[in-house]
């Protein structure tokens, strides 16, 4: 999955990372958890422990967005296939936007871009909002939603154009927001998050999908909740903006729409248009409340699947193993000294664990950008910054490495996943003062290069998303 780095040649502390690594990201591939979740059984889809009756059904459509998306809608065209060749259903059709194309057979794959927002991304977003409203009463729409979709899939509220939704992205990505913050700005100004998905599918019945790319794995969050009532205010959006960005960086069509309803009223209405119960077999349509809509919401995976398919590898290692979390976050550079901190401790006194041991953590580091940007991502900040403090140990980390990517393969806007860094990573005082240098200006990326202890996928975009990854080895 790897491309050959260098600190992993070295030490069996740093081939551990690794291995770890591509176990966590290996188990939450769609082609991976799609089958482990959803079968044809009889005349229905099952997921989970839920059914969605097909005998009944014209079409089943897929629609959709997010980094894995496509690669979500190839496993379902293996799971429903069966029912288009046995005449369960008439037709197998959607569109989906992701980041790559995939050779589908049903499903139209529209590759978009992310994180800004562009018109290939609008253009896409118009052909799942068109086909979401051909659905009819005798159709089952299957929503797949994964990280990325709140860019993935953009339509920018009446009043706004592509460029307010480009510079205001841009700005909250720049300023370090949180990914709820951000969402709850993208749910004010866009048709279709927020439940709006939902309405445009309005009166078929409809499921979502969902790999998760965010701390808690909370459905309104995930994609900015296309199928999901808004839990946000505009008021709540102008509380982020006014905090993050400030006034004078956001587009004045962005205060526009979001004054024109800042009375406290949520984006939408608390309820999403939508389908009854899509496991009744019944015709019609009702609002559904938050309460229904999350009953066919379906997490596929998560960060603590990973964390935990990274765990079991450690522990057919022989390593003693402690999950951290999988909800940290905070600024990259200072989670990387925590798990240095965090070496330093069980190498000193055993705590929490004895060595041979492999401490694991997911979560989402950010990266607040207040000058010079250079080159390198979160999870490339995060090990470099641990580098430093693993340096500064001396001889008793000689046996240490540590490790932090984003699982969907792409650290910020670079082509490198993150970073794998020991001891010997910064070697010389001089090595490590050009480090802290390269922190402060958010250059990670070409320390990292220069030491070979940047990783980078074979492939790019791994297929699938759920947050950042890191792996702690201390070896006896």
């Amino acid at each position: 999955m790897f491309e050959t780095v260098d600190t992993g040649a070295r030490t069996p502390a740093a081939e551990t990372a690794l291995a770890c690594l591509e176990a966590g990201i290996e188990a939450v591939r769609p082609e991976q958890v799609v089958p482990e979740h959803c079968r044809l059984e009889d005349d229905a889809l099952v997921v989970g422990n839920r059914r969605y009756d097909l005998a009944n059904r014209d079409r089943v459509l897929v629609v959709g967005g997010g980094k894995a998306a496509s690669e979500l809608a190839l496993a379902l065209e293996s799971v429903l296939e069966p029912a288009v060749a046995g005449g369960l259903i008439d037709d197998l059709e959607g569109v989906v936007v992701g980041v790559r194309a995939v050779d589908t057979t049903h499903v139209a794959v529209r590759v978009g871009d992310h994180p800004t927002p562009s018109d290939r991304n609008v253009e896409a977003t118009e052909a799942v909002i068109e086909t979401a409203r051909g659905a009819s009463d005798r159709d089952l729409v299957v929503v797949v939603i994964t990280g990325g979709a709140s860019a993935l899939l953009c339509a920018p509220a009446t009043g706004l154009g592509l460029a307010d939704l480009q510079a205001t992205t841009e700005g909250l990505l720049m300023s370090g927001a949180a990914i709820d913050e951000i969402n709850s700005v993208r749910r004010a100004c866009s048709a279709i998050k927020g439940g709006g998905l939902a309405e445009a599918i309005d009166p078929a019945r409809h499921l979502t999908l969902a790999i998760s790319d965010v701390v808690g794995d909370d459905p309104t969050v995930i994609g900015s909740g296309p199928t999901v009532p808004n839990p946000t205010t505009k008021a709540d959006a102008i509380a982020v903006l006014e905090r993050r960005v400030g006034r004078e960086a956001v587009p004045k069509a962005v205060w526009r729409v979001l004054e024109g309803g800042a009375d406290g009223d949520a984006a939408g209405d608390g309820t999403a248009s939508g389908d009854g119960d899509p496991a009744d077999g019944g015709g019609g349509s009702r609002p559904v409340h938050a309460a229904d809509q999350h009953r066919h919401w379906h997490c596929l995976a998560s960060n603590a699947t990973a964390l935990e398919a990274a765990r079991a590898v450690a522990v057919d290692r022989g390593y003693a193993t402690l999950v951290l979390s999988s909800r940290l976050q905070g600024e990259a550079a200072a989670v990387g000294r925590v798990h240095a901190g965090i070496a330093s401790e069980v190498l000193a006194s055993g705590n929490p664990l004895e060595p041979k041991a492999v401490v694991l953590s997911g979560g989402e580091v950010t990266v607040t950008i207040d000058g010079q940007v250079g080159r390198g991502g979160p999870n490339q900040e995060t090990s470099l910054a641990a580098a430093i403090d693993l340096a500064s140990l001396g001889g008793e980390s000689a046996q240490t490495a540590f490790a932090a990517v984003d699982t969907d393969g792409i650290d910020g806007p670079t082509d490198a996943c993150g970073g794998l860094v020991d001891a010997s990573t910064l070697e010389t005082p001089a090595d490590r003062d050009r480090a802290r240098q390269a922190l402060a200006g958010h250059d990670a990326g070409t320390v990292l290069a220069a030491s070979g202890g940047l990783v980078r996928t074979e492939a790019g975009y791994t297929g699938t998303n759920v947050n950042d990854l890191r792996v702690l080895v201390l070896e006896d």
